[in-house]
């Protein structure tokens, strides 16, 4: 860990570690009910990436927003979306965020502040500019945190996101996971930068790079931001350098993964390595963490168990939020 920042108390670093391990632990679930057989679903594992999102909710509030893309489970789950409905929605089942009309690529939960989930490319950061946009308006001091990936990072949704929230300094946080891979090609590959961070400067906001599988040095860049747009100073770019363990969507082999490279970063796994952190630093006892752990995996297999046993929407639901029925009220 890096202690070079100043170290958040107690309480905070116990509540990383919660999310952290919540995300681990519901990859690990997600993954072994769909080899069951049980639930067949399209899936984006975002295994490897859990400080990232942990260490940026600690420093939300339950006012604040958050928009996220197709993998971003860990980022719904670290800000607060609600295991029995997201459960239910990854089922497709009328208990759901979205009645199970959405599925696993929509996810959305005003209620703990994951406004959208979505499936398209880039597409977060002009939504989080949206709300930052009215946030701003109504004279609130709720953040906005936009999540992507590195390869969206090429798109120009995010060149005109930035220099639009730049220009009106709107209170959003662009949060790239740059996990080293769009899709199938290596990061370098496609990008022309070194630093996806660094194009923070064409649009005059500060762009910070760091390593997103420290929490302590996420934790800062974090609070940095967050503090800077709460202030009304503007938008921040951050660029959380980790690694996705597994390929794109689950079933791929990631055959354009380099072996190495991946092995030592499975090695190096965030998760584990802060868990004993917290011990060897004396902020958590081993009974201590591995009671939360399993407290965690009970609440997860009662989500799952529930999802399944949940009903299906009704057939009416096909219509609901569709077409508009009464053309003479449009």
């Amino acid at each position: 860990m890096n202690q070079a920042s100043s170290t958040p108390d107690k309480a905070v670093l116990i509540d990383m570690y919660r999310k952290m391990t919540l995300a681990k632990q519901n990859d690990e679930q997600a993954r072994k009910v769909i080899m069951s057989g049980k639930l067949p679903m399209i899936y984006y594992s975002p295994r490897g990436q859990e400080v990232i999102p942990a260490a940026v909710s600690v420093n939300l509030g339950a006012e604040d927003y958050i928009c996220t893309i197709y993998r971003g489970i860990h980022d719904m789950l670290a800000k607060g979306v609600p295991l029995d409905s997201l459960w239910a929605e990854l089922a497709g089942r009328a208990t759901g965020t979205c009645k199970g009309k959405g599925g696993p690529m929509h996810i959305t939960h005003p209620e703990s502040g994951c406004m959208v989930t979505t499936g398209i490319v880039g597409s977060s950061m002009p939504i989080a500019n949206g709300l930052a946009l009215a946030s701003q308006v109504r004279g609130e001091k709720r953040v906005t945190v936009a999540y992507f990936g590195d390869a969206a990072s090429n798109i120009g949704a995010f060149h005109e996101s930035l220099n639009m929230a730049s220009v009106w300094k709107l209170p959003v946080v662009f949060v790239c996971q740059n996990n080293r891979y769009g899709e199938h090609t290596r990061f370098e590959k496609a990008t022309a930068v070194e630093r996806i961070a660094d194009r923070g400067a064409a649009y005059n906001m500060p762009g910070i790079h760091v390593d997103g599988n420290d929490p302590l040095a996420m934790y800062a860049a974090a609070k940095e931001a967050v503090e800077r747009a709460r202030a009304g100073e503007g938008p921040t770019l951050i660029e959380a350098m980790t690694f996705r363990f597994y390929g794109h969507v689950f079933g791929d082999a990631d055959g354009y993964m380099d072996k190495a490279e991946k092995e030592a970063a499975m090695a190096a796994d965030p998760v584990p390595r802060y868990r004993q952190w917290l011990i060897d630093e004396g902020y958590a006892s081993d009974d201590e963490l591995t009671t939360m752990e399993d407290e965690t995996g009970k609440r997860i297999r009662a989500a799952i168990d529930g999802a399944l046993e949940a009903p299906w929407p009704d057939e009416s639901e096909l219509y609901t939020d569709v077409y508009v029925n009464d053309f003479s009220a449009a």
